[in-house]
């Protein structure tokens, strides 16, 4: 197994967790008390990482370049949008389209991979892309009035518009931090990838607590009242963040992107022997596709 997979499969396995985490976050936060926990608290964690590299390999922090500083900023300012759009998406009744179609995101960041960095995928990534994506789309509609027509149809809705457009920002964004990490040009990837990931994290931290500041004082107060929890989420999610940017720094985000729809399989088999919940027909179907999109992938594409 090439490097890049192991780490991608291992990065979604976390990021699985620190959804758990923030789902039950939400509860006592709020939404955007949910979603700062996620960067402020991984920020010590993220330097964390970068001291342990420097120490342990010798290498120098690589200095970031005007071309680095760009991507950096769009990447995270792009994940900062695609987060509070998608979670716009559960004021709406039939929230299930739009997050459906918010996982097109390595369809299109493989459009944005062509567009940014001219780099192209061949027919068999296609086809595994497609494949997975439509695995997860049937997931995630699995528990609502589905038909064929109804999911052809909810194209041209306003939800499935809104998760198309939570998709695009994620495609930016992870097309952006593998063009940032890349521009570092040294002097490894996981160095690359570690000094990605603390400047990005850094600028999230700081737009994100500015909003709070302005808009959202009292989450403030009650993100200090559950830090054990928080600093959880902190770990686990720059954990994998780093396996993210790693993965990228390796392999196109489009690639990398449809081999981390086995997140779904994660969330999945929590649903189903966490919490009991009753398995669809659509939803095995869900599954058996994604698993058959990342073996066409891993193995032809």
């Amino acid at each position: 197994m090439e490097l890049w997979i192991a780490i991608t499969i291992a990065a979604a396995f976390l990021q699985n967790i620190r959804s758990s985490l923030q789902r039950h976050l939400k509860d006592h936060m709020g939404t955007t008390g949910a979603t700062f926990v996620r960067f402020g608290f991984g920020l010590p964690f993220a330097a964390l990482y970068l001291f342990a590299l420097t120490a342990f390999t010798g290498d120098p922090v690589p200095p970031p370049s005007a071309a680095f500083l760009g991507w950096m900023s769009l990447g995270a300012l792009s994940q900062i949008a695609a987060t509070f759009t998608l979670i716009h998406l559960f004021s709406f009744r039939n929230f299930t389209v739009g997050t459906a179609y918010s996982r097109t995101e390595p369809a299109q960041a493989a459009l944005f991979g062509l567009v940014f960095l001219s780099e192209t995928v061949g027919p068999m990534t296609l086809v595994a892309i497609a494949i997975s994506v439509f695995g997860v789309m049937l997931i995630s509609v699995a528990r609502s009035a589905f038909s064929p027509v109804a999911l052809v149809t909810s194209v041209f809705t306003r939800t499935a518009g809104i998760g198309l457009f939570s998709g695009t920002l994620f495609g930016i964004a992870a097309v952006s931090y593998r063009a940032a990490s890349l521009s570092l040009g040294q002097p490894n990837f996981a160095m690359q990838a570690a000094t990605t990931l603390i400047w990005a994290i850094g600028l999230q931290t700081v737009v994100m607590l500015a909003w709070m500041a302005w808009r959202d004082r009292d989450g403030l107060v009650r993100i200090r009242a559950a830090w054990n929890i928080s600093a959880l989420v902190g770990f686990v999610g720059a954990t994998a963040s780093f396996g993210w940017f790693a993965a990228m720094t390796l392999q196109q985000a489009a690639i990398v992107k449809a081999v981390a729809q086995i997140e779904m399989i994660f969330a999945f088999a929590t649903s189903v022997f966490v919490f009991r919940e009753h398995i669809t027909r659509l939803e095995i179907v869900g599954c058996v596709l994604i698993v058959a999109g990342v073996l066409v992938l891993v193995v032809g594409g």
